[in-house]
Order: structure tokens, then C-alpha cells, then sequence
């Protein structure tokens, strides 16, 4: 067949998988099916787009933008993703034998889903995650050039399951160990501020002044624990299951309503996030072992290089967090294209 016309199928299945994965970014972090509605719809009014307002990119460019019922503008990542996609294939069509071409091509569309979802909203699903994982290792199994060095389907099969968990758990350690040295940070008030709890222990919330948290926003894992420095002298500790008020334990439930004032206050905090942790299973599943530590460590410059440049044009959230997801993406997109003979260059110079 014309490699012309096949490069163009492969163009076009990728604006088409860009597409899907636009549904992907929107749906999955608000908890919207893919099935229903099966229609693609305008994020902003809710009406459903008929086929010739959702051609990939050129929809896009003909409506300026905008939706034709609301006219909201649509946001610019729309066709970012599709022509994303489309090049990414077309990159990997033409670098690699067809099967491992179709392999790295689901990979790449769970890095630019896992990656714009986490720029979004600051997670990654465990369906990108843990799903991707176990997408990379079924291919594993079928597709010999994800594991080169291995010969047979069960050697592919442990170095697949050995890279998940190589990626998980050196992830893993750098988070706890994050955890210890930073996982913690005091802010003195001045002036003093009130303070008030309320919700439940489904929802708990605490007012400092005129500031609301939702304390599900705070506690990433049982053992963090929020303190209060009163004014009193006291220290209460605000936990998942509960609150510790000196020798008192108690429930939300049974703490809604107690204030006071306060002059200081510990929140924990996290070194990255652990949808992050999980996001290896996914790279160590396709890459293997190296490419799973490759990523860590290219995705740790990349992110520190992307920081740097953030903080000096002033463009970091009032938080400044950054997510890491997108990072081990970009890590991993290296290692896929140079990373082996980055390796074999530098064993050998």
C-alpha cells in the first residue's frame, strides 16, 4: 500500500483518538460516562454537537472557536490534543514496525490524557493509571518489541509486571521520604483569627475566619492531621476519622459547632501527589524497568527546568503547585524516542 495514503490513515485515526481522548479529559475527572451521553456535547450550555460541528480541528477553526448554540468560546485545548495525537501517531508509524507502533500509540493517548487531566484538576484516575498498567502489560505479552531483550511471551510477561513495580515503588519511596522531610508546614496568624467547625464526618469542614476547607481537600492519607495552636494553649489535632482536643477523641458529628480562636496552624502536605505513584505502574508496564527509572529521572529535570521558568514569569498558582504527572509523561516520551541509545551512548563513550 502507498505510504503516502497509510500515513494518512494514521493522521486521521489520530485526529479521530484525539478526539475521543477531548471526551476523555472532560468526562472522566466529573465523573461523566463515556457511554451516555453517547453524543458530544458543548461544555458550556449542554447542547449536543450534530457531526459537522465535531470534526476534529477544522470544526474548530470554522466556528472561531466558539459554540454555534451559546457562542462561549471553546477552549484552545480541543484542537491542541487532536493535532497532538495525530502527530504523535504519525511520529511512531513512521519510527517503528506497525505492532509496536499501535502499542506505543495506545501509550502515547493514555500520556496526553493522563497529562491534560492532571494540568486541569491535579489528579490522575485510577483508569489511566492502573488501567494503563494493565494495558501495558497485555501488550507486553503480544508485542515483542516493548521488551526487546526478552524472547519469549513470559519473559515480556515478568519484565512487564517487574517494571510496574520497580516504577511504583521507587515513586513510592521518594513520596514518603518527601513525606518526612516536607510533609508538614506551620503558619503563624497575625492577627489571631476565629475558627468554627462544621459538616459531618462524611464532609467535615473548618472555618478559619472567612476561609472555608473542606478538610477532604486536606488529608491525603489517615495519618495526616490538621492542628489548631489556640490562643488558649491548646493544640487540637483534626484528623480523617476524627478530632483529638487534649485527651478528648471525638467525632465531626459530635464537634460541629466548636470554635475558638487560634494563633497558628500545621497543615500537612504532600511531596506529590499519589495518582502520580500510580501513573509508574502505567510507564514501567510499557517501558520496563530502565524506561521506568529513565522517566523519573528525565521527568525530575524537565519539571525542575518547566519550575524554574514558571517562577520567573510569575505563572505558578497561589499555592504553587505543579503537577508531576505531565512531567513522567514528557519523561517517558524521551525515553521512547532516544532513551535507549541516550543509554547505550553514554555506556560506551
Amino acid at each position: 500500500m502507498n505510504p503516502l495514503f497509510l500515513s494518512a490513515l494514521v493522521i486521521g485515526l489520530g485526529l479521530i483518538c484525539g478526539s475521543f481522548l477531548n471526551a476523555v479529559i472532560h468526562r472522566l475527572p466529573r465523573g461523566i460516562g463515556l457511554a451516555l451521553p453517547r453524543r458530544s456535547f458543548c461544555p458550556s450550555c449542554g447542547r449536543s454537537l450534530p457531526w459537522i460541528e465535531n470534526i476534529p480541528v477544522v470544526s474548530w477553526l470554522v466556528l472561531r472557536g466558539c459554540c454555534a448554540g451559546c457562542k462561549v468560546k471553546i477552549s484552545g485545548r480541543y484542537p491542541l490534543v487532536e493535532l497532538l495525537t495525530a502527530l504523535s501517531f504519525l511520529a511512531l508509524w513512521l519510527s517503528f514496525p506497525p505492532s509496536l507502533a499501535v502499542a506505543y500509540m495506545v501509550f502515547v493517548a493514555l500520556l496526553i490524557a493522563g497529562t491534560f487531566i492532571d494540568l486541569e484538576h491535579m489528579i490522575l484516575p485510577d483508569s489511566i493509571t492502573v488501567g494503563g498498567a494493565v494495558a501495558g502489560v497485555v501488550l507486553s505479552v503480544f508485542v515483542a518489541g516493548l521488551h526487546p531483550e526478552a524472547a519469549t511471551w513470559e519473559e515480556r510477561l515478568r519484565m512487564s509486571l517487574f517494571g510496574a513495580g520497580v516504577g511504583f515503588a521507587v515513586l513510592f519511596t521518594v513520596v514518603e521520604l518527601g513525606k518526612l522531610a516536607f510533609g508538614r508546614k506551620k503558619f503563624d496568624l497575625d492577627p489571631v483569627e476565629t475558627f468554627a467547625l462544621g459538616g459531618s464526618n462524611e464532609e467535615p469542614h473548618l472555618k478559619i475566619g472567612e476561609e472555608d476547607w473542606d478538610l477532604r481537600d486536606v488529608f491525603y492519607r489517615p495519618s495526616d492531621t490538621f492542628e489548631l495552636h489556640t490562643t488558649e494553649g491548646e493544640i487540637w489535632k483534626l484528623r480523617t476519622r476524627g478530632v483529638i482536643r487534649g485527651d478528648v477523641h471525638t467525632s465531626y458529628n459530635e464537634a460541629k459547632g466548636w470554635s475558638g480562636t487560634i494563633h497558628a496552624v500545621v497543615i500537612p502536605r504532600e511531596a506529590m501527589g499519589f495518582g502520580d505513584v500510580k501513573f509508574m505502574l502505567t510507564l514501567g508496564a510499557f517501558l520496563g524497568w530502565p524506561g521506568a527509572l529513565f522517566s523519573i529521572a528525565a521527568g525530575s529535570v524537565i519539571g525542575a527546568v518547566a519550575g524554574i521558568i514558571l517562577l520567573a514569569v510569575r505563572r505558578l498558582g497561589e499555592a504553587g503547585r505543579i503537577p508531576f504527572g505531565p512531567y513522567l509523561a514528557a519523561g517517558a516520551l524521551v525515553w521512547v524516542a532516544i532513551g535507549p541509545e541516550m543509554i547505550r551512548w553514554y555506556l560506551t563513550r
